[in-house]
């Protein structure tokens, strides 16, 4: 049973400049293994954790770091949770995340549906 779905889209350009002008967003947004991909990986990951947060309703003090996109063995995108995120996501029930990531041009994308 769907729990939640949740979608976001970066202009990745705007989003270079704001890690540019605030150097410490890098470290505040993206887990140690995520910090070091290009920009437009970077840019997904903000849209998927974004993405993950509308499916959770929007909780407040979500930590960005609780929450990562990692590359399965086959190389497909998966959201893993820890800490606040995960408490958030045991509480609403959410047992499974389904994660679409999409490039084009400037702009990348995530979809996410949050499964109970």
């Amino acid at each position: 049973m769907i729990a939640g779905i949740g979608v976001d889209i970066v202009d990745v350009p705007r989003f270079g400049r704001q890690l540019e002008r605030t150097p410490a967003l890098h470290t505040r947004l993206f887990t140690e293994h995520e910090r070091d991909l290009p920009l437009r990986s970077l840019a997904a990951r903000f849209a998927a954790k974004e993405a993950i947060a509308k499916a959770l309703g929007a909780p407040a003090g979500m930590n960005w770091q609780d929450c990562s996109i990692i590359k399965d063995a086959a190389g497909d995108p998966q959201v893993h949770v820890t800490g606040t995120v995960a408490a958030t996501a045991a509480l609403k029930g959410i047992t499974c995340w389904h994660l679409s990531l999409s490039h084009d041009g400037d702009m990348a994308i995530a979809m996410v549906v949050a499964e109970r």
